[in-house]
């Protein structure tokens, strides 16, 4: 079986580190994976292990890789085209059909796209429901990573005979070598007060405003720090905020790391704050690593990762008062780490592997 993951290119975003993981599990098992990119960029790159193949169709945008694309199906006709993110998924589905080839075309999707339409000022963001609605059906199936975001693609108009939703491949081994990297950071050394962390891009959605006014109100109660690792383009209304709350000395951003892993495993919480999300990689991986979690009960995958708040407490989006209030509780009194583990390990690479593998065996078979 030949396999190909379509992927814009490797930024550091977490669907990315999802296509990563999953095409080093599918190699491991012994199946050629190519990985086909728009553009042969990205801080992920670094990361590509030998075994995987890479095609670039040098395309200076997404949608003029469109001929390139179906160049590529004619030539190669792999079995399968794995693809992520909407815009992508939509090129991948149009490149099998002009190309008129019998590869297979898997969507992946990542986030709830009906949360993500509504809080978008983007014309083509709101008007994914639609192109998802109109395009979806041609794929041959569509994998949600939470049930959550498979129940909103059925709401959207996919047909649910399409989709199955298979969550995230998180723990490998990789990350737990990662985690155990030491740190030259003077927040983590002896005697230092408790370091809670935010990771992920500095985005509306991901809404570390709400983190950063939750950890003001927590240093009214004890002494905390907070890291946040990631970029985007709300970090300078971000740190404008950390000056306004007189906090410059306690926040600090570290912008995107290769190695998040061993921040989390020496944070004493990791907080999720988002408005919205598809799965919420960040959790477990901070989970694997022992590290107690707090998340904003956002819709899709959040809760279905704590299961509903056993793992990690939960608190409704946007409210300060509920975070600050978990983050207290949270340092007096965190969950056994062990207990964190063994559900992190839930998610693995090796069960999503399994699972993807399984899926694609059925449909050919249908």
């Amino acid at each position: 079986m030949k396999i190909a993951i379509f992927l814009m290119d490797l930024g550091g975003g977490g669907a990315e580190r999802v296509m990563l993981n999953l095409a080093q599990g599918l190699m491991d098992k012994g199946i050629d994976v190519e990985l086909v990119l728009v553009k042969a960029e990205g801080p992920y790159l670094s990361q590509l292990t030998s075994g995987i193949k890479v095609i670039c169709l040098n395309s200076p945008r997404l949608i003029s890789s469109l001929p390139a694309l179906v160049r590529y199906l004619r030539q190669t006709n792999p079995e399968v085209l794995i693809s992520a993110l909407e815009d992508t998924n939509f090129v991948a589905l149009w490149a099998k059909k002009i190309a008129n080839v019998s590869t297979r075309v898997f969507v992946t999707v990542h986030n709830n796209l009906s949360y993500e339409s509504q809080n978008s000022i983007q014309l083509k963001r709101r008007l994914t429901p639609l192109l998802v609605r109109c395009f979806y059906p041609w794929a041959d199936k569509v994998v949600a990573v939470s049930s959550g975001v498979a129940k909103d693609l059925v709401f959207l108009g996919v047909p649910e005979n399409k989709i199955h939703y298979i969550y995230n491949p998180i723990v490998t081994t990789e990350l737990l070598e990662k985690a155990q990297a030491s740190i030259d950071h003077p927040w983590f050394w002896p005697n230092q007060p408790p370091v809670i962390l935010g990771v992920g891009r500095l985005t509306k959605q991901k809404d570390f405003s709400t983190l950063i006014r939750a950890v003001a109100l927590v240093k009214k109660h004890r002494l905390v720090r907070l890291i946040l690792l990631g970029e985007g383009e709300e970090r300078s209304n971000l740190e404008c905020l950390v000056q306004e709350l007189n906090l410059t000395e306690d926040v600090a951003f570290l912008g995107f790391v290769d190695n998040p892993y061993q921040y989390m495993k020496r944070a004493s919480v990791l907080v999720l704050s988002s408005v919205w999300e598809g799965f919420g990689n960040v959790l477990v991986e901070a989970m694997a690593t022992g590290t107690s979690v707090i998340s904003t009960d956002c819709p899709s995958g959040p809760a279905e990762i704590l299961d509903y708040g056993k793992y990690g407490q939960l608190v409704p989006v946007k409210n300060v008062d509920e975070m600050a209030s978990a983050i207290l509780k949270t340092l007096e009194n965190p969950i056994e780490c062990e207990i964190l583990k063994k559900r992190a390990y839930q998610f693995t690479l090796e069960s999503a592997v399994e699972q993807y593998t399984n899926v694609m065996t059925a449909n050919s078979l249908a």
